[in-house]
């Protein structure tokens, strides 16, 4: 019996008590393995059902590929860069193809905290309202992204209690350019 696994983003044809090398997996020597990501499987000219088989693996070694080098030139610029890599790899042998997928388990995503930064402006907004100026110190404990606070706080209070909106900074405008036309250099 054969089947065809995917891992690490290519396909091996493998069969009982085949060694293979793969991409790095997680494990020590010694350790089995389950690739789940049968894409077919066959006994002979026969196509098996391939939705509920898996293929058992022991790792025998985990190894570095051969030195790859990376050499870059641009002619006439004396510009060299070398540069290389050892592939991280696992030797895998097959034990067994067949047998049943192990169920996944769906881990239950905990509801994430409210940030702190909530807290800080309404803290903010209650010191405009009073008509007292608050200097930051609720922003800054806040957090480093509270400029509406910062804002509010820093605008003068309106005779209804209601901070201004904060303005949006102008644009500097541009200043005359001084050069003189091309014609009048020439003479």
């Amino acid at each position: 019996m054969f089947a065809i696994v995917r891992t690490g983003g290519k396909q091996y044809r493998v069969a009982a008590g085949d060694k293979i090398v793969v991409e790095k997996l997680a494990g020590n020597p010694g350790d089995t393995v389950t690739l789940d990501d049968v894409l077919l499987a066959g006994d002979g000219g026969d196509l098996k059902a391939k939705g509920a088989l898996a293929v058992s693996a022991e790792i025998v070694a985990q190894v570095k590929g051969e030195k790859v080098v990376v050499f870059k030139k641009r002619r006439r610029h004396n510009y060299r860069r070398k540069k290389g890599h050892r592939q991280q790899h696992t030797i895998l042998k097959i034990l067994a193809i067949g047998g049943d997928k192990p169920a996944k388990k769906a881990e239950a995503k905990a509801p994430k905290a409210e940030a702190p930064k909530a807290e800080a402006k309404p803290a903010a907004k209650a010191a405009d309202a009073k008509g007292t100026e608050a200097k930051g110190t609720e922003a800054k404990a806040g957090d480093a992204k509270a400029t509406g606070a910062k804002a509010a706080a820093k605008a003068p209070a309106k005779a209804g209690g209601e901070a201004a909106p904060a303005a949006k900074k102008a644009a500097a405008p541009r200043k005359a350019s001084t050069r003189k036309p091309a014609a009048d250099k020439a003479e």
